[in-house]
């Protein structure tokens, strides 16, 4: 993902400028904040473009008075090839490496760049505190030049991160009612995602928080603190202070949020909701519905959801979190057909 950055130059003083000169950092110059999932991160550099969101995460941007995870921008001349354990490696854009003092090395590289790493994140084992390098060399002749947390780098390090944290993300629509009843459709790639999607705000008057990606966490505030109709930004706060996104509380102590990285139908939402029921999407005939016991909820969506495989312990922790969720969340299994039925089979729905 590739931005122009010379026509945004009258916008952002030192974008047009020729590529930054490597020189000493002190406190960085330039900050910025957004939230995805639950998780706030924070991005700092010396130029304003360091810390320049892309516009999928613009969205997300919001104040906040404590970071999940600190990110920190440098231009170095160059990126070396460094010694560590090859942990994955996705054959296309970047690469996962062990790094003994960081804890783990994100390589990144583009054909339109080059074969080099064109930047690199250091991170720690916990994925609180990362630094993005980015590549003199590469950029030099070119008016191109790549925001530091642009994907897939943004979702990498927000997945990474869920696996210190009880929450996870799955591949499905996130569709909320004017009821406040939160539906999640989770499905494989071509299951029905984006036409359960389309389907649904053609009909009825919904927020989709995604058409593609779901964060799913567990809400941390219960229904005897506070009453839904009291719940505001100002008042609700995670326990390390952090505000929480405003909102009725989740009657299954599950919440969804809506995620930068959307399907085809271009949906993506800053926003929250409730998690109420769980349908696993597949093509069929006749809108047919079935619940799905523990053990197969629990596979279903490990089969859906976003884990990091290089870490039998990342895979540990989903488990026991798909677990409570298929504990608190009715689980279905959906055989649909892609007409305006399926909606009206969910609508006459009752558990």
């Amino acid at each position: 993902m590739m931005e122009n950055l010379g026509s945004r130059a009258g916008a952002s003083g030192d974008l047009g400028e020729a590529l930054p000169k490597r020189c000493e950092y002190p406190d960085s110059k330039h900050r910025n904040r957004f939230i995805v999932g639950g998780v706030s991160v924070e991005i700092s550099g010396d130029r304003s473009a360091d810390a320049m969101l892309v516009p999928p995460l613009a969205l997300f941007w919001r104040e906040s008075r404590a970071a999940d995870v600190s990110v920190r921008v440098e231009w170095v001349a160059k990126l070396t090839e460094m010694p560590g354990r090859r942990l994955f490696d996705s054959g296309s854009t970047w690469r996962l490496y062990e790094d003994g003092a960081a804890g783990f090395q994100f390589d990144f590289s583009t054909p339109i760049l080059g074969k080099q790493t064109y930047k690199r994140m250091l991170v720690d084992a916990q994925f609180h505190r990362a630094t993005v390098k980015m590549n003199e060399e590469c950029f030099a002749g070119t008016v191109y030049l790549e925001a530091p947390l642009a994907y897939p780098l943004d979702e990498l390090l927000i997945m990474h991160r869920l696996t210190q944290e009880r929450a996870i993300e799955l591949h499905g629509s996130g569709i909320v009612r004017a009821n406040g009843v939160g539906n999640l459709f989770v499905g494989h790639s071509g299951a029905g995602k984006s036409t359960t999607t389309r389907l649904w705000t053609s009909r009825e008057e919904v927020e989709v928080l995604s058409d593609d990606r779901i964060i799913v966490r567990q809400d941390e505030v219960r229904q005897d603190e506070v009453r839904q109709d009291e719940v505001r930004q100002d008042d609700v706060r995670y326990g390390d202070g952090r505000a929480r996104p405003a909102g009725p509380v989740s009657p299954t102590g599950m919440r969804m949020y809506g995620t930068p990285w959307h399907g085809e139908a271009m949906f993506a939402s800053p926003n929250s909701a409730p998690l109420s029921r769980i349908f696993v999407l597949e093509h069929g005939q006749g809108n047919v519905i079935t619940r799905l016991s523990r053990s197969e909820a629990v596979g279903e969506l490990f089969a859906r959801a976003f884990v990091p495989f290089h870490r039998h312990e990342y895979i540990e922790n989903a488990l026991s979190f798909l677990e409570q969720l298929a504990d608190s969340v009715p689980c279905y299994r959906y055989s649909f057909e892609p007409d305006q039925r399926a909606v009206d089979r969910i609508l006459r729905f009752n558990d």
